[in-house]
């Protein structure tokens, strides 16, 4: 292992601290915030911890943080409509994406300019056509539109990053696979799917929160209290001005955080003990 000089060391623990400070001071501001018990606004002044510690407004957001919906029900909504994206996009993608990473086929080189040029065009772009089309088929103001609207966004970035995990699967495990009498189905579901999970985790991820955390689009394809999302809730208590005090709102952005550290955190492990597993095997 090369060993740095003192000074590019030092110039690197600064810029480390520096990136660290960075990250840190939003997020200790929102603790702060969602603990001060004194706040009747917005706050006026700079302060590194609580001037009144409270849990009022953590009882305020866990009651109704929008209009008559508990924040039960909003969570469950999140819930569905991102883990549902994170499904359906790796249900389509990760076939799709084996296809394009083992198959020659007509057209195979323009479809992925198609989903690369998709991935890069602001979703705001899709919104005419699936209002169009979700409307037509009675699902625009239900979850499981609003779920595959979500899916539709994470598809092409999915289907791109999981192609370049199987392209890292070695042929030859599958052929050897086919030696053994298995067909491609077995072969796929045995050798190439697990071997690619480090991207699919992470399309999986990416997926989730897109679905977890947008709430700007979603509007389009809500109508009624009882399908808004956490995301969704924020964004109308700011508009709304039912946001003060602002305490009320860094406790739901503390809250609505909980479950993405969750699952970031499980899915990191998965993550990392996989591809741990794959260096030992080359």
């Amino acid at each position: 292992m090369r060993k740095m000089n003192w000074l590019k060391q030092i110039l690197t623990q600064i810029a480390l601290v520096v990136i660290g400070f960075y990250v840190m001071v939003p997020i200790w501001g929102a603790i702060r915030l969602a603990f001060d018990g004194s706040l009747k606004s917005r706050p006026v002044e700079f302060r590194l911890f609580p001037k009144v510690f409270s849990l009022e407004p953590f009882f305020t957001v866990l009651d109704r943080p929008y209009q008559s919906v508990d924040f039960c029900q909003l969570l469950v909504n999140s819930m569905i409509v991102s883990i549902g994206a994170a499904f359906v996009a790796l249900i389509l993608g990760a076939s799709l994406a084996y296809a394009f990473a083992r198959f020659r086929f007509p057209g195979k080189k323009p479809a992925l300019f198609v989903l690369l040029l998709a991935a890069m065009l602001p979703p705001v772009a899709f919104m005419t056509p699936l209002y169009i089309v979700l409307s037509m088929v009675q699902l625009r103001t239900t979850l499981l539109g609003l779920t595959l609207v979500y899916a539709t966004f994470a598809l092409p970035f999915c289907i791109w990053n999981m192609r370049a995990g199987f392209q890292s699967v070695s042929k030859e495990l599958e052929e050897a696979a086919f030696l053994d009498g298995a067909n491609s189905l077995q072969a796929f579901w045995h050798i190439s799917l697990p071997l690619a999970l480090p991207s699919i985790t992470i399309a999986g991820l990416i997926a989730f929160l897109m679905g977890y955390s947008e709430f700007a689009m979603g509007w389009l394809f809500v109508s009624e209290a009882e399908t808004v999302t956490l995301a969704m809730s924020i964004y109308a208590m700011v508009q709304s001005g039912n946001a003060q005090p602002w305490s009320i709102l860094a406790s739901m952005f503390i809250i609505m955080s909980l479950p993405i550290v969750i699952v970031f955190a499980f899915l990191q492990n998965t993550l990392l003990d996989r591809m741990l597993f794959i260096s030992q095997k080359k």
